[in-house]
């Protein structure tokens, strides 16, 4: 019986930032940065899970990926671009679980944004953000 190989990050460590990114093999829908024109610059309201990426000195998210399914990020590979939200929200919220739901309120701008989690192709300025509460839906 041959022996098999595994060519994978862990044979390397996990130095290479971004290695969580869309990668290249993945079929075109899994990265397409396709957005909606007609939403750009509309006030919204969207649902999702954050993936916090900034805090203020009060420990509260001030920046965060909005994502369809709770994890996503940090499950590899995340979702698509034109799936994620960057959310800035100055006035900060408490994330004491990243798998608890929010709701964004805001002016949604189709903006790409990278950094080494994953990319985006929408921002969104909050005006508020909230949990989604159970009598939400």
């Amino acid at each position: 019986m041959p022996e098999i190989e595994h060519d994978s990050p862990e044979n390397d460590g996990f130095s290479d930032q971004g290695a969580l990114k869309q990668g290249a093999g993945l079929p075109a829908v899994m990265y397409s940065a396709k957005t909606v024109p007609a939403l750009n610059g509309k006030l919204i309201r969207l649902g999702g899970y954050p993936v916090p990426l900034e805090t203020d000195s009060q420990g509260r998210s001030t920046e965060f990926f909005l994502v369809p399914y709770p994890g996503a990020c940090i499950h590899v590979p995340p979702p698509p671009p034109n799936q994620i939200v960057m959310v800035r929200y100055p006035a900060g919220i408490m994330l004491d679980d990243i798998y608890a739901p929010l709701w964004v309120d805001g002016t949604l701008q189709i903006e790409p944004v990278s950094n080494d989690l994953a990319d985006a192709a929408y921002a969104i300025s909050a005006a508020e953000v909230k949990l989604v509460d159970e009598s939400d839906l």
